[in-house]
């Protein structure tokens, strides 16, 4: 009997589906509601975080393809996507707690933590928060300097004055400087219109507990003994000779030729590079 094709793609579809568990709600310890979704299943699980004024959609290219092997676990962090946003300071902290509430509500017990951007910096806070049960973190186009001794407060308070005066033509702009002129135009676009579309009082108390965060990051580095990786693309150098001098080991894998959202801008690149570097760290 000659079979159905219709019915056979139905069962694809309806498997890819089922791949995915309904959102998620878990509430931080200062009670926020934390979106959260859990796809797949294996071990290790992969935590994916996203960066400053993005939500967990950024992941969209690395969720099918990781999630046939590993259990993949994506977030939105509070005033992020739909998750709560009644948090008087969105500070490193805060943000860490929120992805290690959801790991806590999952009851994983052995996680990769990726982070993109800012989410960087969450990472290294939530691990602390998870002791033991963190295999290695690894930063997408964010570990170049784990410690820069170069960027002051003055040059920080130049660089944000423009995004409190104007913050959506400012941010737009921002954001189009992080994508190489032959950048793809539809996504540049999609991204740039996206995160200056962002809550600015979220978004800007972000920003700012980032740069303070980063000025404690010699001392917080010192409370950890993971093992730090780095995707990342081309468009500032990555010094991972002087990363080594503060964390137990640091390794990284470039894209060349792409921007900040390398992860969206050539996702099957992008992944192999990623899958490359959880074997590395699974066979470790």
């Amino acid at each position: 009997m000659k079979p159905n094709i219709f019915f056979f793609l139905l069962l694809l579809m309806l498997a890819g589906c089922s791949q995915k568990s309904a959102d998620r709600i878990v509430k931080s310890p200062d009670g926020i509601e934390i979106s959260y979704s859990v796809y797949g299943q294996g071990s290790p699980a992969l935590v994916f975080v996203h960066g400053w004024s993005c939500d967990q959609t950024y992941w969209k290219y690395q969720v099918p393809e990781f999630s046939r092997h590993y259990t993949v676990v994506t977030l939105d962090y509070a005033g992020h996507g739909k998750s709560g946003a009644n948090r008087e300071n969105f500070t490193m902290e805060s943000f860490g707690d929120d992805v290690a509430a959801v790991v806590n509500d999952l009851k994983l017990d052995k996680v990769i933590l990726i982070g993109h951007s800012m989410g960087g910096n969450v990472i290294i806070d939530a691990s602390t928060k998870l002791p033991g049960r963190v295999l290695a973190l690894v930063g997408v186009d964010i570990y170049e300097q784990l410690v820069d001794t170069v960027f002051t407060r003055e040059m920080m308070t130049q660089f944000t004055e423009p995004f409190y005066s104007d913050f959506s033509n400012s941010v737009n702009g921002f954001v189009r400087s992080m994508f190489r002129p032959d950048a793809d135009p539809a996504l540049v676009e999609m991204v740039a219109n996206d995160m200056s579309s962002a809550p600015k009082e979220v978004a800007m108390s972000a920003f700012e507990n980032m740069f303070e965060y980063s000025t404690r990051m010699e001392t917080i580095l010192k409370t950890i003994d993971l093992p730090f990786y780095a995707v990342s693309s081309d468009l500032y150098p990555t010094n991972a000779e002087d990363n080594r001098k503060y964390v137990k080991s640091f390794e990284a894998r470039i894209m060349e030729g792409y921007g900040h959202f390398l992860m969206m801008e050539n996702p099957e690149e992008f992944n192999r590079l990623l899958e490359e570097t959880i074997s590395e760290i699974v066979g470790k």
